[in-house]
């Protein structure tokens, strides 16, 4: 036979050494003693530096109390900066009602002012004791508020409603008189007439109103110089108020700043506008209070709802930012010689009322009237 048809032979394994490059030949080691070797399960990646030997499982997320203070703080702000907001909207939108009231001669009437927070600006402050449209009002409160961010002073100028004065187109008369006559804007020209003051901005005030805002404030604390009793009635009861610092509610604090008629032989139309002065004086302190931020909703439809103002929501803030700031608070009255003219009980015009006027405006330096001259001009410091 030819090498090329015989047949093929197979190599017998006969056993032995498996070789080492050969991955399966571990599976025919037949009789070889010793558990077989198996390759390990694959490791993961292994990080630098990081024995996976020792890794610990990631911690869960936990707050600490530093942290859960500042977010509870957070939260308070949250919170606090809402209620403010809805103050301030509730507020607004009063102011906003307050300026519709307010009938277009008398803007017309007024001086443009500055800015509230850099530049002088005088409001007059009116209390009608009207009691509803169509009556026969008059002025019953006449006060000049004065506010001057520059010298960080509030001064207040109160005009006695029996002042005898020169109306423009209706001769001589009271004061409080122009306001039945023409209004509000015919006051403000008699006003200026009589004292060359310009009159910047107007708040009218509805004393009924002005109860309720002074009920939402908690009420206002007064020093009152000397005790006070009433002769007979005045709004229904009889009023008496005791000497030193007194708290009062919307009705009695009203009822402070308007009775006339007391048994002190010393009390007068021009202690009365002292009075009233306090009582303005004391809401707006009380009003200014940082404590009242969290009153904002209720008091800040209690502050517009009795006014009738060109002043927005935001002068006004500007006009209780100065006055909480303010250093000095001037309080002047004019003053005159009481008599009966034409059978009325008007106060004639002292000659001293031009330089309280000036004490007024900063350029005197202001004086207290002399003692026991109760209808003399003069001004107080506080």
């Amino acid at each position: 036979m030819s090498e090329q048809t015989k047949p093929k032979r197979y190599k017998v394994y006969r056993g032995g050494s498996a070789r080492n490059d050969d991955p399966d030949a571990a599976r025919f080691r037949f009789g070889e003693t010793g558990p077989a070797t198996v390759a390990p399960p694959p490791q993961p990646p292994q990080l630098p530096g990081r024995d996976v030997a020792t890794a610990q499982p990631p911690r869960r997320f936990r707050i600490g109390w530093k942290r859960g203070i500042l977010i509870a703080l957070g939260v308070i702000l949250v919170v606090l900066v809402a209620w403010v907001y809805m103050g301030y909207r509730a507020f607004a939108g009063e102011v906003e009602k307050a300026n519709k009231r307010l009938d277009k001669r008398t803007e017309a009437a007024l001086v443009p002012g500055g800015s509230m927070l850099s530049d002088p600006n005088v409001t007059l402050v009116l209390g009608s004791d009207s009691r509803g449209k169509g009556t026969s009002a008059r002025a019953d409160s006449i006060l000049l508020m004065r506010t001057n961010p520059d010298k960080h002073t509030v001064s207040m100028l109160s005009i006695p409603r029996d002042m005898y004065v020169q109306i423009p187109g209706h001769g001589l008369s009271k004061i409080n008189a122009a306001y039945a006559f023409g209004g509000t804007p015919l006051l403000i020209r008699t006003i200026r007439s009589f004292t060359g003051i310009p009159v910047n901005h107007v708040v009218l005030v509805d004393f009924s109103g002005f109860e309720d805002l002074i009920d939402a404030m908690g009420g206002v604390t007064i020093n009152n110089p000397r005790k006070i009793v009433g002769t007979g009635t005045f709004d229904g009861i009889h009023w008496v108020f005791p000497q030193g610092n007194i708290h009062l509610g919307g009705r009695w604090a009203l009822g402070y700043a308007r009775i006339r008629h007391t048994t002190n032989p010393q009390d007068s139309d021009v202690s009365r506008t002292e009075r009233q002065q306090q009582v303005m004086n004391a809401i707006a302190h009380t009003l200014v209070k940082p404590t009242n931020i969290f009153r904002l909703p209720t008091i800040g439809r209690a502050v517009a709802k009795p006014l009738a103002t060109d002043l927005s929501a935001n002068e006004l803030l500007e006009m209780g930012w100065v006055k909480w700031r303010a250093q000095k608070t001037v309080q002047c009255h004019l003053g005159g010689s009481p008599q009966v003219i034409g059978g009325q009980d008007v106060i004639t015009s002292d000659p001293q009322n031009k330089q309280v006027v000036g004490m007024y405006l900063g350029t005197v330096a202001p004086l207290p009237p002399p003692k026991g001259q109760i209808y003399a001009p003069g001004c107080t410091v506080s």
